[in-house]
């Protein structure tokens, strides 16, 4: 909240300072020193840090390798360890754009093109096919010191790679960056790069005119989105901080100029010191959220996840090969700065171990199995675990008990290959340990402590635009900058390689980073040494100027360090300076705040825990974001902010008396804390240390002092005058008012010194004294009232508070009270003794006498313990009364316990009763002991059912629950339901399908009736019901599944022996067993005889209907499953269509499956078929070989013959259909026979030779030619080596190449030799090819006819040579010639010319190379040309001509009228679409009159895509080398011509403008129309000309609106006076000019006025009224509105009250019917009644004709009632006159006798009407009853 970004030129010119990011140069890094301590040094890690600091801490960091027996486990489980990861970018870590908003950029840049250059920015700037982001662009070259230093040192490669990462880099690219750039951004950094010089330059002298002016001229109005301004607290105020919530303050508000939020310049971070100039941006406008950078939240991993990706890192980056350290490093840092390309890493960093678990061992974790119990204990308890290091004895943490991470708890880091550290230092300047536990090692880079600044100077330099959008860089810890940088700036380096088992220290404010070399776990922790505190004061003052909040209170870790006992002696040297430090600094603030008048103070409320730092957390400073330890300052207006003492004049307005000062210690208690710190030891040294703390304290307190009415006094003076009055107080009579001004006088010396002792133990006194008074008051008070009210429900006074009060002696004050107070204390003593009496008696107490004494302790007014007691025993005897009643009048069965009875009969002694209810109590007990005795009898023996039923049924409705009775009814229900769950099971039991459910039905039955406590006759019938049920379980078992026939005959034979065979389930056994048997004989026949397969097929169907497993129907099952087998195998040689196969088929596979089919055992037909297909196999393969056979013959014949004759080919053909037919013969057969691959290799070369041979006949494409030869390099190595085969390829070959020749879309061209070598191997070649022979020689003689014609051309003169002919040549050339000299230099110079043409076309926008089209645009510049000229000799008086000045057309078309200002022509449709035209045609104000008398030159768009006057200029110069004349080179030489014309008169309209400084711009304005005609009309521009015309246009239009801001009919206010001024800075106004010195002047002029206005609205009233009236006069005829400075003093001369003063924050109060206000002391009032009437509404008048409050208020309405005015301003004497005059009239009319009452009520009611105002606003504040949660009064 509340960063500031200040720009680049708030903080140095570009290019100054600036360094260079990359070094040629490898790293040479010393290393940091390596410690080996013995074992007895490693004993104590504080003392031996201490030991080695002097030598280490100039390094900055150091390593310590531990004693080789030093060897703590890991305490993790690796195989379930998980955690989350972060994604970091090395490659950004350096060489990335900051992270600024682009929309914010363009918003500051198109400002400055349109108040700076007078135009606005291109909608696009194109850069490689993309749109360039020009907020990139700026912030590189920045990066790299400006635009001179880039272009001097050749960064532009550099600034490429910033704009555009990962593309490729060129020369062109670069050069055509560095154009963008120094066309649309080099003027935009010059102008900040001025701007910052003219800053520093009057850096002083605007220092003093912000304190001369009170710096009104930056506040800036803040509204919300609404339009509304925002209210807070009830107030309104025109901006709000974003930082401190505070609206207050407005003249250090700074508004950010695009989201119009405001912070205060000291809420942001860093504070800045004054305004800047110039246009500011907040940190969330300036930043993109989207673009910012930081280490991206990425997976939850487990360790072996995480290893996988950190193996395949290295794999990546070095192979399987190990890398070198210089290796490693060189390659991270090439990284870094973004040479390499992106690299991302995850890295598992800053992991809480209290959450994840620590990599030591710790007691309250889970001891791994393979750890030894003595060594984890053993490393449990070592200093060294990084647990128990920063709680150890010496360490200044040992205070801290909040668990703070990776302070207080170490933090867990897993990291891969190039997973960074960046460069930080730690929290508060912490030492930091960190401990490698296991895998690659970690690179360390160290800066010393006391390089910290050079270090962050170098940082800035180096990086200026990543800490310009970030002033707080550093402590985000995601920056990198090589080493190598930092020592070529002479910033020492050094560098620690840490290996597992290493220890890394790293000393306060010692800047360090580095990275790792691969997968590894390190565990890091703070800690704190004596010799850390003083760096702990340079972080505590590093997070106050960032406003960082703080890990933890400095101030109060001194505080709680210093007041442990147990103090290590080399411990007190540093605390005590950093407390002298501290406490200086308090005493100074809280001395400055005395003076400056905050006298009201109050201590803290003290801690719970004083001793523990971090326990309760303190509130922070609004504006510095700082714990508020020590001191805080807060005011009533805002309760709940406070802040430190340094910003206590930002917290609010008020005056300072207002404001209340906290604070935890005095003086005296904090140099107690450092007197402490010297010794310990003898009492004189003790006594030497007080006398010289009572020294101290004296002198240093007696020089304070401050103005009080107008004489300087002394604290010391005030506090002894604060004493005797204090004195005189308490030997008075008790005052309450005088006691609380005493004790609130006091807050001013309470917070001081010893010397302050004394107020401070009378105020002890004062505030016990005032205590005890107000107690014995406030009891009297609450005793009268009591007895006054009868008793009402008011709080009584407790015995002991009144004991309390009556038992202090000496008594603290004289309080008349405590007397009477003694005497009703004497009152309830005796009540307590009568009470006490009543319960300590032995005899029977009636309840009407307990009722009576209760009744008499109620009315007592005192409250006594006593009562209660009293009360207790009277209510337990009421209660026992009704008990006993309600039990004998019980009607419902069992409702009374047994217990309750008995209670009621013990508590007759008990309570000593004599009542009639005993003796019926006690015949029913007699009932209730009968019935127990019965039931328990019956328990006792062996009960039977019957006798059961009987007593149940005796005892039926008895009113007392007797458990034995209950007991017993319970029996007999269980007994019933058994009986009845026997018989449900019983009736249904064979109709059950679920016999396994019934038999536990049964036996569970059976379970239950043994337990049952009645005896029952069903229980011996349960056994043989199970036997039953079993039996028809084992026959379900055989009809769900398949059994032999055994197990069913045996259940048949069970079921008979049961008696229940004629069940269902018994009957459907014996009739499976009858189709057994049959099945059986029925497999035994199909198995002796073959018959077909579909009977073996219904024997198993039928046998897997039965539950019965048949012996014979295995061998069933196998021959079907043989035979079903075979049949498979052989389908694919019975299929018709062997081409659906996927493979050949196996000739032996078959042979095979008719051998096989002979041994089945059953009849199939597939057997005779498989035979056939066998057969037709062999006749196909003998007519294969026969086909070959006469191929080889053929081919023989071939390879005889010396030249190939046109009768081979029919016999070609013919034995390729042969052989094509045998091979489809065999697709329908199949099989893998040996002859197919012969035939098809065969076929394949008589099919080549056939298309080779027939290529002799007709003239073949290229394409065909290639596709043969890549054909023949196909062909079996058997037919490759053949004679004829090789004369064949090397004719194809020949023919090629003549083609090649021949073929019109050849783009290499042969020339003329080759084409005669190509005709000389024709000859030698054995196949020929004649049509194309004839070809190559007609080409020939065509080719040098046109040798000749171009010859003829070029001998031609320069003037016979036309550009028709020229490209006639080129034409013929393309398709006759071949490649020549004269083929080059034709299309050379059809070149040259075309691109000139291009050229112009570029130039003036015409595309595609259309002559036509760029002559007519050639022309039309020309024409316009020649009107901007008409336009400039008009000027000097030339012959007029009524031309269109848009479109130079002639005046005889209808609608052409005149300008009313310029007198030019125009068309009323050409100037329709402009601007500042009017409806009217006679009232015609053409576009540019009205631009430039308006002022309004942002719309101009003067150079926009028009061609620049240099191109020109270049295109004449090249046209002289052309060879031909052609038509544009002459429009082109004309229109250069015009053009300088042009150029010159606009140059001296330019000058004459510039130069001009006079009030009366009306020749200015003539001249600078004409020009502004004369460039828009032109279609050319120059650049350098245009430039200086818009800074005319720009003058010009500034002083346009100066005079009519000074003219206008409405006055400016002084925001527009400032506005324009500014303005005129920015665009170098002559200080001569007189709009710019008449502006200043009324600057100066309105902001002294202003000064007067604020200081006298708040003067409460010391200015006269009459000088009030003459400044608001001044104020209203002032030629600037001042609204806001005239509404104060309008509000300031309103008077209240009968005073007739204005508002002074004195308390007032309103009347209730007409509003007015009054001051208490004006009116004599000292409280505020619930209603107040005013004397003026209150006359004396009868009640009947009183006007009410309704009444007034309808006259109000009604408007009958007069609303008197302020008097209006007189002069003193009139007034002085007037006051007379009115005097002596009231005297006069106090001596009539004779005038009546209500005649006198009447003129007083006039008097009070004519001096106050009506209907007032009135303005109410909150009075606050509690301030804030840290005020404590004592």
């Amino acid at each position: 909240m509340g960063k500031s970004r200040p720009r680049a030129a708030e903080k140095r010119v570009l290019g100054q300072g600036s360094i260079v990011l990359t070094s040629n140069s490898s790293l040479t890094i010393p290393p940091a020193p390596v410690y080996h301590p013995t074992e007895d040094e490693f004993k104590d890690p504080l003392g031996y840090i201490y030991k080695i600091r002097p030598e280490a801490e100039t390094y900055g960091i150091c390593k310590i390798v531990p004693p080789p027996n030093w060897k703590p486990p890991f305490a993790l489980d690796l195989d379930t360890f998980t955690f989350p990861t972060k994604t970091q970018a090395i490659h950004q870590l350096q060489a990335r754009p900051p992270a600024c908003n682009s929309k914010t950029f363009e918003l500051e840049y198109n400002r400055f093109l349109e108040e700076h250059c007078g135009k606005k920015a291109a909608k696009k700037v194109i850069f490689e096919g993309k749109e360039l982001d020009l907020c990139k662009l700026f912030n590189g070259v920045k990066r790299y010191g400006g635009y001179d230093n880039v272009e001097k040192e050749k960064k532009w490669g550099e600034v490429f790679r910033f704009v555009r990462s990962g593309g490729k880099i060129s020369n062109c690219s670069k050069y055509v960056l560095c154009q963008l750039y120094r066309e649309h951004l080099y003027d935009y950094e010059s102008y900040y790069s001025k701007l910052d010089r003219i800053k520093e330059k009057s850096c002083k002298r605007g220092l003093d005119n912000e304190k001369k002016s009170g710096q009104q001229s930056c506040k800036r109005s803040r509204v919300s989105e609404s339009g509304e301004k925002v209210k807070m607290e009830n107030e309104v105020y025109d901006q709000i901080c974003e930082q401190c919530r505070s609206g207050l303050h407005a003249e250090v508000m700074l508004l950010c100029d695009r989201c119009n939020k405001g912070w205060h310049i000291y809420c942001l971070s860093p504070p800045l010191k004054r305004i800047p100039p110039g246009n500011w941006y907040c940190s969330e406008c300036f930043n993109s959220e989207k673009d910012s950078f930081g280490f991206v939240p990425g997976k939850q991993l487990s360790l072996e996840a995480f290893r996988r990706v950190a193996d395949r890192a290295k794999k990546k980056w070095f192979g399987s090969t190990s890398a070198s350290r210089a290796q490693l490093e060189k390659k991270f840092w090439e990284i870094v700065e973004g040479s390499v390309g992106e690299v991302e890493v995850i890295y598992g960093s800053d992991l809480d171990t209290s959450v994840y678990g620590s990599g030591f061992p710790r007691v309250d974790d889970q001891r791994p199995s393979s750890i030894d119990v003595d060594r984890w204990n053993e490393y449990c308890a070592s200093p060294w675990n990084l647990n128990n290091l920063p709680k150890l004895q010496g360490s200044m943490l040992q205070a801290v008990h909040h668990n703070i991470a990776g302070v207080m708890v170490p933090w867990l880091y897993i990291g891969m290959l190039f997973s960074s550290f960046c460069w930080h230092f730690e929290d508060h300047c912490f030492y930091s340990m960190n401990y490698h536990h296991w895998g690659e090692p970690k690179c360390w880079y160290s800066i010393p402590g006391s390089e910290a600044s050079a270090f962050e100077k170098v940082m800035r330099n180096s990086l200026p635009d990543l800490f310009d959008a970030q002033p707080d860089l550093l402590f985000q810890l995601v920056t990198m900058l090589n080493p190598s940088v930092l020592q070529e700036n002479n910033v020492p380096v050094y560098s620690v390689l840490q290996e597992p088992g290493n220890i890394v220290i790293t000393f306060p404010r010692s800047y360090h980073g580095g990275f790792n070399f691969g997968l590894n776990c390190a565990e890091a922790v703070n800690f704190a040494p004596a010799d850390w505190l003083p760096y702990g004061g340079f972080g505590a003052e590093l997070y106050q100027h960032y406003r960082k909040p703080a890990v933890l209170s400095h101030e109060e870790l001194l505080c709680v360090v210093a007041k442990n006992d147990h103090l290590d002696s080399n411990a007190l040297p540093y605390l005590k300076d950093e407390l002298l430090r501290v406490y200086n600094k308090e005493k100074s603030w809280r001395e400055r705040l005395w003076k400056n008048g905050v006298i009201r103070s109050s201590p803290m409320a003290p801690r719970k825990q004083p001793n523990s730092v971090g326990v309760e957390e303190d509130a922070a400073c609004v504006i510095c974001q700082q714990f508020l330890y020590l001191s805080a300052v807060g005011c009533t207006c805002r309760p709940s902010a406070f802040v430190c003492l340094e910003h206590w004049e930002n917290l609010c307005e008020c005056k300072p008396r207002k404001r209340r000062f906290l604070y935890r210690h005095t003086l005296a208690e904090l140099n107690d804390l450092i007197m402490m710190m010297e010794t310990h030891s003898s009492d004189d040294m003790i006594e030497k240390r007080n006398k010289r703390k009572q020294l101290t304290c004296s002198s240093e307190l007696s020089s304070l002092s401050k103005k009080v009415k107008g004489s300087p006094v002394t604290i010391t003076l005030l506090a002894e005058e604060w004493l005797l009055r204090s004195c005189k107080i308490l030997q008075m009579p008790y005052s309450k008012d005088a006691y609380a001004i005493a004790l609130k006088e006091a807050e001013q010396f309470l917070w001081a010194g010893s010397e302050m002792d004394p107020v401070r133990e009378l105020g002890k006194n004062l505030a016990e004294a005032q205590n005890w008074a107000e107690g014995v008051r406030d009891c009297l008070s609450k005793i009268e009232s009591w007895a006054s009210h009868n008793n009402c429900e008011m709080e009584r006074v407790k015995m002991e508070d009144v004991i309390t009060l009556l038992n202090v002696s000496p008594v603290p004050c004289n309080e008349p009270g405590h007397l009477k107070l003694k005497d009703y204390e004497e009152e309830a003593r005796e009540l307590t003794q009568e009470i006490c009496s009543v319960l300590s008696t032995s005899s029977s107490v009636s309840v009407a006498d307990l009722e009576t004494l209760y009744s008499k302790s109620c009315d007592s007014a005192i409250y006594v313990k006593e009562s209660e007691e009293l009360l207790t025993k009277l209510s337990a005897v009421k209660l026992w009364l009704q008990t006993v009643r309600n039990c004998i009048s019980e009607k419902s069965p069992c409702a009374i316990e047994v217990d309750t009875v008995n209670n009621l009969k013990s508590k007759i002694v008990e309570l000593q009763l004599q009542v009639p209810e005993v003796p019926v109590l006690l015949d029913f007990v007699t009932r209730v002991e009968l019935c127990q005795s019965r039931c328990a009898e019956m328990l006792r023996g062996s009960i039977t059912l019957k006798n059961l039923e009987v007593l149940i049924q005796e005892y039926d409705g008895f009113t007392v629950n007797v458990p034995e009775l209950k007991l017993l009814r319970q029996y007999q229900r269980d007994a019933s339901d058994w009986i009845s769950c026997f018989n449900n099971i019983v009736n249904d039991v064979h109709e059950r399908e679920d016999p396994d459910s019934v038999i536990d039905e049964l036996r569970s039955l059976e379970r239950n009736g043994s337990l049952l406590k009645v005896q029952v006759d069903e229980l011996l019938l349960v056994d043989l019901e199970i036997k039953k049920a079993s039996c028809r379980v084992e026959a379900w078992k055989v009809l769900s599944s398949k059994m032999p026939l055994e197990p069913l005959q045996q259940v048949i034979a069970l079921a008979t022996e049961l008696h229940i065979e004629n069940e269902k389930v018994f009957k459907n056994i014996s009739d499976v067993l009858v189709q057994a048997v049959c099945l059986e004989e029925k497999a035994k026949h199909i198995l002796t005889c073959e018959v077909p397969m579909s009977d073996f097929e219904d024997v198993i169907r039928m046998s897997e209907d039965l539950c019965v497993l048949l012996p014979s129907i295995d061998d069933v099952k196998k021959a079907l499953s043989v035979t079903k087998s075979w049949l498979i195998k052989s389908k694919p040689y019975l299929v018709s269509d062997h081409s659906v196969a996927n493979s050949s088929l196996k000739v032996d596979e078959l042979k095979e499956l008719v051998s096989e089919s002979k041994s089945l055992k059953m009849y199939i037909e597939e057997r005779s078929l498989l035979e056939n297909v066998l057969k037709n196999h062999i006749q196909w393969e003998y007519k294969a070989y026969s086909a070959l056979n006469d191929a080889e013959l053929l081919l023989d014949i071939l390879d005889v013959g010396d030249d190939i004759s046109s009768n081979l080919v029919p016999k070609i053909a013919d034995q390729i259909t042969k052989m094509e037919s045998i091979m489809n013969a065999e697709l329908k057969l199949h099989f893998d026979s040996r002859a197919v691959p012969k035939l098809q290799e065969t076929c394949a070369i008589f099919r080549w030779c056939f298309k080779a041979l027939n290529f002799r006949a007709v003239v073949p494409t290229l394409e065909e030619v290639e596709r043969l030869l890549e054909d023949s390099e196909n062909h079996h190595v058997t037919y490759a080596s053949r004679p004829f085969r090789r004369s064949l390829v090397d004719g194809i070959n020949w023919l090629k190449q003549a083609v090649e020749i021949l073929c019109p879309c050849n783009v290499k061209r042969s020339d003329l030799i080759d084409v005669e070598e190509v005709l000389t191997k024709s000859k030698t070649s054995k196949v020929s090819f004649p049509l194309i022979v004839a070809q190559l020689h007609d080409a020939i003689k065509r080719h040098n006819a046109w040798v000749n014609e171009v010859k003829a051309f070029f001998n031609r003169s320069h003037g016979g040579r036309s550009w028709s002919l020229l490209l006639q040549l080129k034409d013929v050339g393309s398709t006759d010639a071949f490649s020549c000299d004269e083929m080059d230099l034709v299309k050379y110079e059809v070149q040259r010319v075309k691109e000139w043409k291009q050229r112009v076309g570029d130039i003036v926008g015409v595309k595609g190379g259309d002559d036509y089209l760029l002559i007519n645009a050639l022309s039309r510049i020309l024409n316009t040309l020649d009107g901007s000229l008409y336009a400039y000799n008009k000027l000097d008086g030339c012959e007029e001509r009524h031309l269109c000045m848009f479109c130079s057309n002639d005046s005889q078309h209808p609608e052409l009228s005149t300008c009313s200002v310029c007198t030019d022509w125009y068309h009323i449709e050409c100037i329709k679409p402009s601007l500042g035209c009017a409806s009217n045609s006679a009232d015609l104000i053409c576009p540019y009159c009205h631009i430039i008398e308006s002022g309004k030159i942002s719309r101009l768009k003067i150079d926009a895509k028009r061609p620049a006057l240099n191109l020109f200029l270049e295109l004449i110069s090249d046209a002289e080398k052309l060879c031909v004349e052609i038509e544009e080179i002459a429009i082109v030489h004309e229109v250069t011509e015009k053009a300088l014309k042009y150029k010159a008169c606009l140059i001296e309209v330019v000058d004459f403008s510039l130069a001009y400084l006079g009030q009366d711009t009306s020749e200015v304005i003539y001249k600078l129309s004409t020009a502004l005609k004369a460039a828009e009309v032109a279609e050319i521009y120059d650049r350098e000309t245009n430039c200086k015309f818009e800074v005319a246009l720009a003058r010009n239009s500034w002083r346009v609106r100066a005079s009519k801001l000074l003219n206008g009919s409405q006055k400016p206010s002084m925001q527009q006076i400032m506005r324009l001024l500014k303005e005129g800075v920015t665009i170098n106004i002559p200080l001569e000019d007189y709009y710019w010195h008449t502006l200043e002047t009324i600057k100066h002029t309105g902001l002294q006025w202003a000064m007067m206005a604020k200081k006298v609205s708040t003067d409460s009233g010391a200015l006269e009224l009459h000088k009030v009236f003459e400044l608001i006069e001044e104020g209203e005829n002032f030629p600037v509105h001042f609204d806001k400075e005239l509404k104060l003093l309008r509000e300031r001369s309103m008077l209240y009250c009968i005073c007739r003063k204005p508002y002074d924050q004195r308390a007032m109060i309103a009347c209730d019917i007409c509003d007015e206000w009054y001051h208490f002391d004006c009116i004599e009032l000292s409280s505020a009644p619930k209603t107040y009437i005013c004397p003026a509404c209150e006359v004396d008048t009868p009640d009947e004709h009183k006007c009410t409050s309704s009444s007034i208020q309808h006259q109000r309405l009604n408007g009958e009632c007069e609303e008197p005015q302020t008097p209006s301003p007189r002069p003193v004497e009139l007034r002085r006159e007037l006051e007379k005059s009115s005097s002596n009239t009231a005297r006069k009319i106090a001596e009539i006798d004779d005038i009546s009452t209500r005649r006198q009520s009447g003129i007083e009611r006039l008097l009070w009407r004519n001096r106050k105002p009506f209907r007032r606003a009135a303005k109410k504040r909150v009075e606050l009853e509690v301030f804030s949660p840290f005020f404590h009064v004592h």
